[in-house]
């Protein structure tokens, strides 16, 4: 039997992010549930204004339960989806088991339908959570294989500092008309999602090539194996003149997305994580390549 909606001493409330104190509850209640704090956000051009956020509040102004819908288009196999995403649903203990998550997710995605899209998607890590409510599991994968040997003529690249008035004008300008990352699986649009997730991981590199006007989110660990989160440019450069510019040789590389753009063939690998990738619409399409969203988009 579905939970019935016990809601005394709770006042329901949408669109709220206009309200500085109702974005500093969101923030409150995700650092208190998650330990991530999205505060530095509103530094880095504020949250994604399409998101709309619908929540539970109790007298005191502390958020009990939220969740949050946004605009998120993708490309899938080649078309873009005309998408909305799901993110920040959360329920503080004292207030689960009264219907509340199930209401405030039902509202969002009554909105998402209203809105016209056509497929919803959301990370989570209780995906039998969702299933209810239509959605399923993605098989996502990264690659992995040797390094190209990198481009001698690449022009050095430096470093961008999102929290620099300056470099953040240029993130902001680049991920504005970026292109998508791979054909098979990857956002179309995700600035707010990117620059949030450049301070939410302290060992991610953010490097600019400024002959390619693109962006690389990277890392690399003491092993030598270099990850590549994601690049942000209108044309993808090849993965040689990338590491050319970032001027490392590394003992090997890891794309966490479909490399197709890259001029590099890796081996696909299923990526072990206990976050699962969730759509909910499109029927039963599936990537037709082996693919994973950038984690600089994960939400």
């Amino acid at each position: 039997m579905a939970e019935r909606l016990d809601c005394a001493g709770l006042t329901f409330r949408q669109d709220y992010f206009g309200d500085p104190a109702g974005w500093a509850a969101l923030v409150c209640l995700l650092k208190d549930i998650f330990g991530i704090d999205i505060g530095p956000l509103q530094q880095l051009g504020g949250p994604d204004p399409t998101s709309m956020p619908f929540g539970w509040f109790d007298v005191e102004g502390e958020l009990a339960a939220n969740i949050s819908a946004f605009a998120l288009p993708f490309v899938l196999n080649g078309r873009i989806v005309h998408a909305a995403g799901l993110q920040s649903g959360a329920v503080r203990p004292p207030w689960r088991g009264r219907g509340l998550y199930r209401d405030v997710t039902v509202k969002a995605l009554d909105w998402c339908e209203k809105q016209g899209f056509e497929a919803v998607i959301l990370y989570t890590d209780k995906p039998s959570l969702y299933e209810a409510y239509g959605f399923r599991a993605i098989p996502l994968h990264r690659y992995e294989g040797a390094a190209p040997i990198p481009s001698a003529s690449a022009a050095p690249a430096r470093a961008l500092l999102p929290t620099n008035a300056d470099d953040l004008a240029l993130l902001q300008s680049l991920l504005k008309a970026r292109s998508p990352v791979s054909t098979s699986l990857a956002v179309t649009v995700n600035a707010a999602m990117f620059l949030i997730n450049t301070q939410l991981d302290p060992d991610v590199r953010v490097s600019f090539l400024e002959d390619k006007q693109a962006v690389i989110a990277w890392k690399i660990n003491e092993a030598g194996r270099f990850s590549i989160l994601d690049v942000v440019a209108a044309e993808i450069p090849p993965l040689a003149v990338i590491l050319g510019g970032l001027a490392i040789t590394p003992a090997s590389v890891e794309v966490l997305f479909r490399p197709d753009k890259l001029g590099w063939e890796g081996v696909p690998q299923q990526l072990e994580s206990g976050t699962r990738l969730m759509l909910r619409g499109l029927g039963d399409v599936t990537p037709g390549f082996p693919a994973m969203l950038s984690p600089m988009a994960e939400f």
